[in-house]
């Protein structure tokens, strides 16, 4: 007897295993997860003694690495259909870019 996780459909009573399931909530998790991290680096970055954008740029550097790794380690390939630790990578590495040209500029 299996005990992974399944349903029973309405229409033949057939057993649905969690892997068939779609994985939309993947990616609303990811964008949670970026949004939560986001909101703990801008809080760390306000309380730095170096300044909020110079601090900014580094935390946002440091997490972009540490996504990078975790994508390597996961084998999770980096054009996939759901978002994944490759496209919060992206997503921080952009935001490294633009605070650097902001703070660069100030």
């Amino acid at each position: 007897m299996s005990r992974s996780a399944s349903t029973i459909s309405a229409e033949g009573g057939t057993t649905v295993s969690a892997k068939d399931l779609p994985r939309e909530l993947r990616s609303v998790q990811v964008l949670i997860r970026f949004g939560f991290r986001l909101a703990i680096m801008i809080g760390f970055a306000v309380f730095a003694g170096i300044g909020f954008g110079k601090s900014f740029v580094a935390l946002l550097w440091m997490s972009a690495l540490i996504c990078a790794l975790v994508g390597v380690v996961k084998r999770e390939l980096p054009f996939a259909a759901n978002l994944n630790h490759w496209d919060e990578m992206t997503a921080y590495v952009a935001l490294c870019a633009l605070g650097t040209g902001i703070v660069q500029h100030l």
